[in-house]
Order: C-alpha cells, then structure tokens, then sequence
C-alpha cells in the first residue's frame, strides 16, 4: 500500500506562493477530496506532490521516501495520475489507448506481455469499458472518455491513484460512474486522491476532504466536519444548504454571502 506524507510543503511560481506550509498524511483505503475555489493551489498541490513540480520548501515522502529523490518511473509506478483537461488527438482505439497505461513498466521498444494484457482487461472490467474495446477512442462521448482515461490510469496497476477534476463536463449520471468508480478502488485498499469542485459529491463519496485556499490547507477531516457554513463562507464567499443527517449529505450552494472575512 502506499501513503504519501506532506511536512511543511510549499511550491512557488515565479514570485507567488502557490501552496504554503500544508502538513498532511494521506494514507491507504481513502478516497481523499481536495476542494477549494479557483486558484487555492489544488492542482499545483498535485503535481508537486507526484514531482512534476519542483518544491520551494518542505518534503513529500511517498512510503517514507523523499519524493524528489525518486526516479520518475518508480513514481509512476506506485501512483497512477490523471490530469485535467485531456484532450484526445490521436485516432487510437480504447484498447490501445488504455494500454498507455502499461509504459511504466515497459522496457524501450517492447511489446506487451500477457500479464499487460491482463492488466488492460482488468482495467477495462473496472471502468466499464470492455464493450467499448474497438472503438476509436477520439469518437466517444464526455462520459465514455471519462471512463476510459480512468481505465488507462487503472491499467497502471498502482496502489494509488490521483485525479484532477474528474467530473468537468459530465452530466451527473456519469458524474456518479466516477465517483463510484473512485470509490471502489479505495474500498479495495487504494489510496485515492482527487480534485473535486462538486461538493455533494465529495460529501457523499469522500471518507475525508482536504480544503485549500489561497495555497493553504484551511480544514482537514471527516466531509461535513469541513463542509460548515463558516467555512463555505470563509472560503468560497456562499450561503449553502447543507443536510448532513443523513446517509447521502448534500451541500447546494444558494448565494453569494457578504464579503470574505
């Protein structure tokens, strides 16, 4: 299992601080929700976190060992990561393009063995795909897309898996395929960490959720230990609805409040 562990840890852009001074132990079983308005540092956080961008201060520690210190390909190894906003260009079909995810541990020029081929069935099976398995991959749909960029993130076969904004554009059926989906894999012992905007469905589905404004981490806990109405305030400027007594919570934003404290 994995456990990533942040102490201290800052990324800066050019001159602005863009996470500051976050201290967290994420481990495995969990799907953790990172939320916060635009600009609080979520996906910087991120990327910092897997090494794809530098630290200004501080340390990730992936299983006790110092994220910045790792080959990249022992990193993509342990932690399959799913970035926003991809777009697909080239005419591959599903299976080939959920077996991408099968480059960490492959030598230059190799082919795929039988155990990569299990590992891209086995992806495909998760993500509920298999029957999209000849399609060509730049002819799916918003959700279809969703699901099989998860499959190749799955076909990995890693421990962990990070996810940045998984839901943007789909409609909320295929909104709750992926959360189910995410949900899942912690079940099964993964550790899951994903940016998520929908704040009902990091209620719902989120065993914890990390919020961040302006580059710090403003609350840590259980979803409607941080879903308040102080803190939506505080950090998002909203009034909201929250029903937090039962076994599916529900945050809907109402309005704007007055100014941020």
């Amino acid at each position: 299992m994995v456990t990533i562990r942040l102490d201290n840890f800052s990324v800066a852009i050019g001159r602005r601080n863009v996470v500051q001074n976050v201290s967290a132990t994420l481990d495995p079983g969990r799907l953790i929700g990172i939320i916060g308005p635009n600009g609080a540092g979520k996906s910087s956080l991120l990327r910092a976190m897997l090494g794809l961008v530098p630290a200004s201060g501080g340390v990730v520690l992936i299983d006790d060992e110092p994220v910045a210190d790792m080959a990249r390909v022992a990193v993509a190894r342990k932690i399959a990561y799913l970035p926003q906003g991809q777009t697909l260009h080239w005419p591959l079909t599903v299976e080939r393009l959920v077996a991408l995810g099968r480059l960490p541990h492959l030598a230059p020029m190799s082919s795929l063995s039988p155990a990569d081929q299990r590992a891209i069935d086995h992806a495909m099976e998760r993500a509920n795909v298999t029957d999209l398995r000849h399609r060509n991959a730049t002819h799916l749909s918003g959700g279809e897309r969703a699901r099989v960029l998860l499959a190749r993130a799955l076909a990995v076969e890693a421990l962990a898996l990070v996810v940045d904004e998984p839901l943007v554009s789909l409609d909320p059926g295929h909104q709750i395929d992926v959360m189910e989906l995410l949900r899942r894999e912690a079940i099964a012992g993964s550790l899951v960490v994903a940016v998520l905007h929908d704040l009902t469905m990091a209620a719902r589905y989120c065993d914890r959720l990390l919020l961040m404004d302006d580059g710090l981490l403003v609350a840590d806990g259980a979803p409607m230990d941080v879903l308040t109405a102080g803190n939506l305030h505080a950090v998002y400027g909203i009034r909201a609805l929250i029903e937090s007594g039962t076994t599916s919570p529900m945050v809907v934003p109402l309005e704007r409040s007055t100014a941020r404290d």
